[in-house]
C-alpha cells in the first residue's frame, strides 16, 4: 500500500472517461488500498482511480468523523438523486489550491461493484453524497468546476494557474 501522486491538471487523463472494471481481482484491491492511503495523505474525503492515472471506473469514499470507514467502489452511478440540494466547498488535489461552492443533490443512492465482487446499492447522504458524486464526475472525466459559470469557472483557472 502506497500513497500515489495525483495527476497534474490539465492532464489529459482528467478529462477522459475511464473504463469499467469487469471483474474484482487482487490488483484491483491493491489499486483501491492505494487510493485510500492517497485519500488519506491529501487529506480527502475521496478519490477516483483516474486521479492517479489508473484509467478504470474506481472510487474510494470515507467522509466519516473518525476515518478508516472507505467505501471501495467499481463503476459506481447515481440510481435516485434528492431534490433538495446541499452546497459544500469542493477542491480536488489534480488542481490545488483553489476550491468552488457546488451544489448538489444532498442524498443520492449509487449502484456499484463491491469489494466482495457482487453488485451493491447504498443510501449517501450530506458530505458522503457530495464526495461520491464528485468521484463520479471524476470517473467520467469531468472537474468539479465543469458546474460552475463559464465566468467563474475561467476565474478559478486563472487562479489556479497563477498558483502553479
Amino acid at each position: 500500500m502506497t500513497a500515489r501522486t495525483c495527476i497534474p491538471w490539465p492532464d489529459k487523463r482528467l478529462r477522459t472517461p475511464a473504463a469499467d472494471v469487469t471483474e474484482i481481482t487482487d490488483e484491483i484491491r491493491a489499486t483501491w488500498d492505494d487510493m485510500i492511503d492517497t485519500m488519506e495523505a491529501m487529506p480527502g474525503v475521496g478519490l477516483g482511480a483516474n486521479q492517479i492515472g489508473v484509467m478504470l471506473r474506481l472510487a474510494v469514499i470515507d467522509a466519516s468523523e473518525e476515518r478508516g470507514k472507505a467505501v471501495r467502489m467499481a463503476n459506481p452511478e447515481v440510481l435516485h438523486a434528492s431534490v433538495q440540494l446541499r452546497e459544500h466547498e469542493e477542491a480536488s488535489p489534480n488542481l490545488p489550491g483553489v476550491s468552488a461552492k457546488i451544489k448538489r443533490p444532498r442524498a443520492v443512492t449509487v449502484r456499484f461493484l463491491n469489494e466482495a465482487g457482487e453488485i451493491e446499492e447504498k443510501d449517501f447522504v450530506g458530505l458522503w453524497a457530495t464526495s461520491v458524486q464528485h468521484q463520479i464526475d471524476h470517473l467520467a472525466g469531468k472537474m468539479y468546476f465543469d458546474r460552475l459559470s463559464k465566468v467563474k469557472r475561467d476565474m478559478l483557472l486563472r487562479k489556479a494557474a497563477k498558483l502553479r
